[in-house]
């Protein structure tokens, strides 16, 4: 896979943290983005439930690309578009 994440992005390895604490504080993390940036997550497994509650939650409002799939660790580039939907 392509790696379009830039050298500007926050990296954010939620692999050592509590799974009730990760969608806090890659909520967190989303929320306090700059229109046009983004940030990259680092997981221990495929954080797909997470883009379904994204969707739910903040349709057309951020954008979710794979940088890589496991099988042991997952990074995902997390963005909030310069144009809001």
């Amino acid at each position: 896979m392509t790696d379009e994440s830039t050298t500007q992005d926050q990296i954010l390895d939620v692999r050592e943290e509590i799974p009730r604490r990760r969608h806090e504080l890659i909520e967190q993390t989303y929320h306090e983005l700059a229109p046009g940036t983004g940030f990259v997550l680092v997981n221990d497994h495929d954080p797909k439930p997470l883009r379904y509650q994204f969707e739910a939650e903040w349709p057309g409002q951020f954008t979710w690309d794979y940088l890589e799939s496991g099988p042991e660790v997952w990074r995902v580039r997390i963005g909030r578009p310069e144009k809001q939907a």
